[in-house]
């Protein structure tokens, strides 16, 4: 069970604004948190918040430290997981409360002329319940999987024009996406929220750090809390591209958290999923063997396992830069507000919906990630076991070979 402050946290980090390269509020916000609870953190060159850590020299020497008896070949755990949620940027205004947008990653694709919106600067949210927006003249990429760009019309008391507050190159700071009741909201074991992926791994990384101070363990632990994963992994690209994680001398291991379209044997309510690999790439086998043994005893008949290749996530970047990786993914409904579960908010099968995510799945993740931080995992050695227990079976048929 989440406890109640846990579960303020997740809602005020799902409370904030975000789009591909308009991350401010969620770290603003994290940061701020993490300040207040004292767990170190820090901002790398292009602006992804870097978690259990106060600085890039510290970072290095975590990847660098000697190894001891106690900690001997102990990897450094590096939870990944986005700030960003698709949605659109503004581009410039138009004639009549308009807002000419650019669209940034994955989107419905049907029932979208007309649809509430949520737009944002970086004061916070500039919709509310006497400004609204809504879409029209939406336009979708020639290869027709995500809107290309749109416009947006206001509506305003007294007709006040929006263009006049935010004139010129202002447009372009503002953002949006698909607006619905609230924020978030809570029906029986089902979380609603208008962006689950990845704001609630971004919540579970917090969540593990907070625990680890607490425990004041010093364990092998970074949070990289990226931007722009919607449109390439670009932030985790960057932090790769800065040479830090390939210059350690530990081992390391990367655990990315997603929340993932449902798929047969994914299903929302059945517990986390142990991802054996995303659209693009499996995953590193030692690695998912030592993750899978952490699941089955940690939640027996409470966790799922399997390929979930209905989208690709920043494990297949960490697995281009040669980094053991692994994955945790939260059976998601409605993935990128697309309709295809349909539930609350959702007049219109594959129209935009809010996304959905079972609070259940969301405690167990939590457990999986701190199962993940005890020491003296078989990291190693991880097929010991199955070697065990394959020569046993083998013995027996001794007198047939």
């Amino acid at each position: 069970m989440l406890t109640a402050k846990r579960l303020s946290l997740l809602k005020n980090i799902l409370r904030q604004p975000a789009a591909p390269f308009r991350e401010q509020h969620v770290a603003r916000y994290v940061s701020a948190h993490l300040a207040r609870v004292g767990v170190a953190h820090f901002f790398d060159p292009v602006g992804n918040l870097v978690v259990g850590v106060a600085t890039a020299a510290a970072y290095q020497r975590l990847l660098n430290r000697r190894t001891t008896s106690v900690d001997k070949n102990e990897p450094v755990r590096i939870f990944i997981a986005h700030m960003d949620h698709p949605g659109f940027h503004g581009v410039k205004w138009l004639a009549g409360n308009r807002l000419a947008v650019k669209w940034h990653g994955g989107s419905p694709l049907k029932h979208l002329s007309g649809a509430r919106l949520w737009l944002a600067d970086d004061n916070g949210e500039i919709t509310n319940s006497t400004v609204k927006a809504r879409l029209i003249k939406p336009k979708l990429q020639k290869a027709g999987w995500a809107i290309d760009c749109a416009e947006v019309q206001f509506q305003t008391p007294d007709g006040m024009l929006l263009a006049e507050r935010y004139a010129g190159r202002q447009a372009k700071s503002l953002f949006g996406s698909f607006a619905f009741r609230s924020h978030c909201w809570i029906s029986g074991k089902r979380l609603y929220t208008r962006a689950a992926d990845d704001l609630v791994g971004v919540f579970a990384i917090v969540s593990t750090a907070i625990d680890l101070h607490r425990r004041n363990a010093g364990a092998p632990f970074i949070g990289l809390l990226t931007r722009a994963e919607e449109v390439g992994f670009v932030g985790a690209v960057k932090h790769f591209e800065l040479g830090w994680l390939a210059a350690a001398k530990r081992p390391l291991v990367c655990v990315s958290l997603e929340a993932s379209r449902t798929l047969p044997g994914a299903r929302v309510g059945k517990g986390p999923v142990v991802r054996l690999g995303d659209r693009r790439t499996p995953f590193e086998s030692g690695a998912l063997q030592v993750l899978s043994e952490i699941a089955e005893k940690t939640l027996p008949k409470a966790h799922q396992r399997r390929l979930m290749d209905g989208g690709a996530c920043e494990a297949t970047a960490a697995t281009a830069w040669g980094l053991p990786t692994v994955g945790i993914t939260l059976p998601l409904g409605n993935y990128h507000n697309q309709g295809f579960e349909g539930g609350m908010d959702c007049p219109r099968i594959e129209g935009p919906a809010p996304e959905f995510v079972h609070l259940d799945d969301i405690s167990g993740e939590l457990k999986l990630c701190r199962a993940l931080m005890s020491l003296g995992l078989p990291w190693s050695d991880p097929w010991q076991k199955m070697r065990i227990r394959l020569v046993k079976n083998a013995r027996t048929y001794n007198n047939l070979l």
